[in-house]
């Protein structure tokens, strides 16, 4: 029960705390002070005291939208390891069920954006679900080279047992390097989509949730946390040394972990300029072409 209690503790508090880090970096190499590190969680804290105002023309797929997105995610967390903390949920072929709780989430989130009748968030909406058709491939042949590499079809045993299976080692490689790039579009960082631009030729995610206020905007950005969350423990999990037998050093080990994938993707974020839209369908096809290069690795 405690090891339950400590892995929802963890999915809903932590994940903030790592966009926080990631704010930190950007303003570190932009030469500012930056925000707090706790500032997303004030944010979404005084979201959720604000009153919300919705358009005449839209019906309740509006407001289920950031509703239903947050509960994709937070079911796609219960779906991981967390370090020394076994997944809540776990059963053969629940991989398959991340993968579309992730799409699940984002399709609910396109539904609200469309029904507000709006032509720009129609725009973005699009953008959204022509980028993630070209990276769910992707994910999809990192998590089976990951079940080729463990002899397992649990996300628990595929993130514990593949980087110790004594599989090729060039496989678990390029799955890592897919799931970066993966975990950067998914998320809308750079160089796929800046979070932080008002651009309205080049807006993909913002634009979609500009009719989005108090509560419901607080759903939005707490989700968006946890997403970033989930990608960055599949990268942690996998990066975990084998063999560590305490629970509480190997939570500590994948929380430094997530920390400084954070760190990098602000790096990613201050180093990189975004990248052409027409050039994105290129990088996310580049990743699918690696990530099945180890599932063919992992074949051998």
């Amino acid at each position: 029960m405690l090891s339950v209690l400590a892995h929802l503790a963890l999915a809903a508090l932590w994940p903030p705390l790592l966009v926080g880090i990631v704010g930190r970096v950007e303003a570190w190499f932009a030469g500012r002070v930056g925000p707090p590190l706790l500032q997303p969680w004030r944010d979404v804290w005084k979201l959720l005291h604000k009153g919300t105002v919705q358009g005449r023309n839209t019906t309740w797929l509006f407001r289920a939208g950031p509703v239903a997105g947050m509960a994709a995610v937070a079911g796609a967390a219960l779906l991981l390891p967390a370090g020394g903390l076994a997944p809540i949920v776990s059963f053969p072929g629940d991989f398959v069920v991340l993968a579309y709780l992730l799409g699940f989430g984002r399709f609910f989130l396109v539904l609200s954006a469309l029904d507000t009748g709006s032509s720009f968030e129609g725009m973005g909406a699009a953008r959204e679900v022509t980028f993630a058709s070209l990276a769910e491939p992707g994910l999809f042949f990192c998590l089976l080279a990951l079940g080729r590499l463990s002899s397992g079809w649990s996300l628990g045993r595929m993130i514990a047992s593949a980087p110790a299976a004594g599989g090729p080692v060039a496989a678990l490689v390029l799955v890592e390097i897919a799931l970066v790039v993966i975990a950067l579009a998914e998320n809308g960082r750079i160089p796929v989509d800046d979070p932080a631009t008002h651009l309205e030729l080049t807006m993909i995610h913002e634009v979609m949730v500009l009719d989005h206020g108090g509560p419901d905007l607080a759903l939005v950005s707490w989700a968006a946390a946890v997403r970033l969350f989930v990608f960055l423990s599949l990268v942690a999990g996998l990066a975990l040394p084998s063999g560590l037998t305490d629970p509480r050093l190997s939570l500590a080990l994948f929380c430094a972990l997530t920390v400084a994938l954070a760190v990098l993707v602000g790096v990613v974020e201050s180093a990189m300029a975004r990248l052409r839209l027409v050039a994105v369908p290129q990088l996310l096809v580049g990743a699918a072409v690696l990530s099945g290069f180890g599932l063919v690795l992992s074949l051998l």
